[in-house]
C-alpha cells in the first residue's frame, strides 16, 4: 500500500486516480499509524508553505515523516511543494520546514535582464536530467512536464539535484538522496512521462 498524506491539500485524488490508473494500491490518509505502516510513501499537493508546514505539525506528521518515514529508510516521493518543505526554510511565509535536506527555497526573481518575469509559472517545461537516476527510466532527456510554482529549491549540495528546469533562471527541478526523491513538476498532470516516473516510484527496488 501507498500513503499519499493528507495535510489539508488539494490535488491529492488525482494522485491516487493516477496511481490507480497504472494499478498501484494507494490510500490518502492523514493517519500516522497507516503512514508508518505503508510500504511507499507520496507527499503531493498545492499550497503555500507556511500552511502546508503548520498543517503537517498539527496533525503530528512532520515528526512521523522525519522520523518514521524518511529517518527509516522507507520509499519517499514529495511532489510540487512536497519538494520545498523537505529543505530547511522557505522564503514563502519564511516557514520553517521539515530540515530534510540542507538548503532553502527562494522565489523566482520578479525580473530577468530588466524584463517581468511572470510568477507562478504555470504550464509545461523542458526538464533536463543531469545525472541517471531510477525514477528517469524510460523518460528522455528535455522532456516537457507540467509545473505551478512561484518558489524553487536551492540544495546546499548541488549533488541531489537530478533534473533542473529554466524559468528565467536554471532552477533544480527534481532532486534525489537515498530514499527521499520528489519533483517541483506535477507527475500527476504530465501525461505518460509524469506517469512513467510515478510508476518508476512504485516499481524501485531499494
Amino acid at each position: 500500500m501507498i500513503a499519499i498524506v493528507d495535510y489539508r491539500a488539494g490535488n491529492l485524488t488525482s494522485v491516487a486516480s493516477a496511481l490507480g490508473h497504472l494499478g498501484h494500491r494507494s490510500e490518502i490518509t492523514d493517519r500516522p499509524e497507516a503512514i508508518r505502516a505503508a510500504e511507499r510513501v507520496i507527499l503531493p499537493g498545492v499550497g503555500a508553505a507556511g500552511a502546508t508546514m503548520e498543517n503537517l505539525r498539527n496533525l503530528g506528521l512532520d515528526r512521523v515523516l522525519r522520523d518514521d518515514v524518511i529517518g527509516a529508510g522507507k520509499p519517499f516521493l514529495g511532489i510540487c511543494i512536497g519538494i520545498q518543505v523537505l529543505f530547511e526554510r522557505s522564503e514563502e511565509d519564511a516557514a520553517d520546514c521539515l530540515e530534510i535536506i540542507p538548503g532553502r527555497v527562494v522565489r523566482f526573481p520578479h525580473s530577468v535582464d530588466g524584463r517581468p518575469l511572470k510568477a507562478p509559472q504555470i504550464g509545461w517545461n523542458r526538464v533536463r536530467q543531469t545525472r541517471p537516476h531510477p525514477l528517469f527510466a524510460g523518460v528522455p532527456d528535455n522532456s516537457h512536464f507540467y509545473f505551478v510554482n512561484s518558489y524553487y529549491p536551492v540544495p546546499d549540495d548541488q549533488a541531489v539535484t537530478i533534473a533542473t528546469s529554466d524559468h528565467g533562471v536554471v532552477f533544480t527541478a527534481a532532486i534525489a538522496r537515498g530514499n527521499v526523491m520528489a519533483t517541483q513538476f506535477h507527475l500527476e498532470k504530465s501525461g505518460p512521462m509524469g506517469l512513467r516516473m510515478l510508476d518508476n516510484f512504485c516499481r524501485m527496488e531499494f
